[in-house]
């Protein structure tokens, strides 16, 4: 009952947030241009803020991480190609095959499983969050935003795209927090405040931006749940349990197999739905899944919590 309580304290306040944008669009307080100002808002300042303050106070104190980022990335990449059999099987759409690229890889890793981790197993816990984190926004920018691209209707230009991804905010945070990380970095005191408030910022941004899109939306028909339904406990049940019986007699670490097992399980992250918005994606099967992905996570959650140990 504890784990259960624990994860509804965790959860709670991002519905609440998102109510609030939902209520603010349905007065009418708050229109379509403010969800495009608030996403950019998060992709050029807020999420690469907090790509930075989870990497620079990073400490590696000689311990090996290469397993916990292999392991990570493995499952990552082999969880964004089943976007293949999968559109394939069920005949989806290229639109939303597209889509699954985000879906199917991409937990709230950040918002979410780290305050979740933390509480679950304390301080010892956050460099291993950070790491997962990083890998996981590292793929989601790189092979995710390849084959959105390749997968486009327009024409595929390599060099367009390499500019592309060289350009991306969000990935030139990583390589920044990397360096940081690397070569120990200490910022100006004043600099990394700088940095805690916009990266403190974004997760209300955008869930608000969220509440404002399914208040301007209609509801959806019941089949339309139903899909993202069926992709939720893909995403948060199905494949982190195939993932944890794959990786359990493999000798990693306690903690990092714990960090990561529960990583895996967390709900669709908020930036596939900033990206599903700025690549003109299935915006609302994107955003239903991470309403009732959430959700499911106050009970999935205390599931993989009594699971772990």
């Amino acid at each position: 009952m504890a784990h259960f309580f624990l994860a509804l304290k965790t959860v709670l306040p991002l519905f609440l947030v998102i109510l609030a944008g939902l209520i603010f669009s349905r007065t009418k307080a708050a229109s379509t241009s403010w969800i495009d100002i608030l996403n950019k808002y998060a992709l050029w300042i807020g999420f690469p803020a907090l790509v930075i303050a989870s990497l620079m106070h990073l400490e590696l104190n000689g311990q090996s991480y290469s397993r916990l980022i292999i392991t990570n990335s493995v499952y990552i990449v082999i969880c964004m190609l089943l976007a293949f059999p999968v559109a394939s099987v069920f005949k989806l759409s290229n639109r939303v095959k597209r889509s699954l690229f985000l879906i199917l890889s991409f937990g709230n890793v950040a918002y979410l499983g780290i305050p979740v981790l933390h509480n679950a197993f304390g301080e010892n816990i956050l460099p291993v969050a950070a790491i997962i984190s990083a890998v996981y926004v590292f793929w989601l920018l790189t092979l995710g935003i390849i084959l959105i691209e390749i997968n486009g209707e327009e024409k595929f230009e390599g060099k367009k795209l390499v500019f592309s991804l060289l350009k991306n905010p969000l990935l030139i945070s990583v390589f920044v927090g990397l360096i940081i990380v690397y070569f120990n970095i200490k910022l100006p005191e004043i600099a990394e405040k700088t940095i805690s408030l916009f990266s403190n910022s974004v997760t209300a941004v955008v869930l608000f931006s969220l509440g404002i899109f399914l208040g301007l939306h209609k509801t959806g028909k019941p089949k339309e749940w139903l899909t993202a339904l069926t992709f939720s406990l893909l995403t948060i049940l199905v494949l982190p349990l195939i993932f944890y019986f794959a990786i359990k007699n493999t000798g990693m670490e306690s903690l990092q197999f714990k960090a990561t097992i529960l990583d895996s399980a967390m709900p669709l992250g908020l930036t596939p739905y900033a990206l599903s918005v700025q690549y003109n994606l299935e915006v609302n099967l994107v955003s239903k899944i991470v309403v009732l992905a959430t959700l499911l996570a106050i009970f999935i959650i205390p599931f993989w919590m009594v699971m772990l140990g």
